[in-house]
């Protein structure tokens, strides 16, 4: 199946739980700007948010990440996970879905993922989205947080990650078939 579906969201809405159970559920190949800058941080030898203010001075940071995500969606059938991947890949998207989730769940998943209490994710969080959202208006003259170019948004705290994951995949089967014509 040539289909191009974008995750985007801020941290904490569940992009990569969800993109990899969607690639996996229709056979689609799952790429993650968020371990790609992963793998940047770990290669400095940096902590995330130390990578995220370096990247305000360096362009070329996001820059890599955004050619390989459009290289990515060039080729097809994938699933993209990022915070700017409805940005950088809308042309080649099929579906594109924002996620979405109150601040305080969001820091409890980080938390729970990350070995840290609420409190210091929920700052790291903050911090690194604030970093961010500066480097990419200035950049791209995008806000992050932005819903406005996605096909679908969804609160991934309204409900529990299986019930999501049936809603998102039910609206991809029904755009998979109006594509095809039924």
């Amino acid at each position: 199946m040539n289909l191009v579906i974008t995750i985007s969201g801020l941290h904490g809405t569940g992009k990569s739980t969800y993109a990899k159970e969607l690639a996996k559920e229709f056979g689609l190949r799952y790429i993650s700007a968020g371990i790609i800058f992963r793998q940047i941080a770990a290669e400095r030898g940096v902590t995330l948010e130390e990578l995220s203010r370096i990247a305000v001075k360096d362009k070329r940071i996001d820059r890599l990440i955004d050619k390989q995500t459009v290289d990515e969606a060039r080729k097809g059938s994938a699933v993209l996970d990022g915070h700017l991947a409805g940005w950088m890949a809308r042309e080649y998207a099929d579906i594109k879905i924002f996620l979405t989730a109150p601040t305080n769940i969001r820091a409890q998943r980080i938390a729970k993922r990350d070995n840290l209490s609420t409190k210091e994710a929920a700052r790291q969080l903050l911090t690194i989205e604030r970093i961010e959202r500066g480097r990419w208006k200035k950049f791209y003259k995008i806000d992050p947080s932005s819903n406005q170019i996605y096909d679908i948004v969804i609160n991934t705290g309204l409900f529990s990650l299986d019930c999501t994951l049936k809603i998102l995949k039910e609206i991809i089967r029904k755009c998979i078939l109006s594509k095809q014509g039924a």
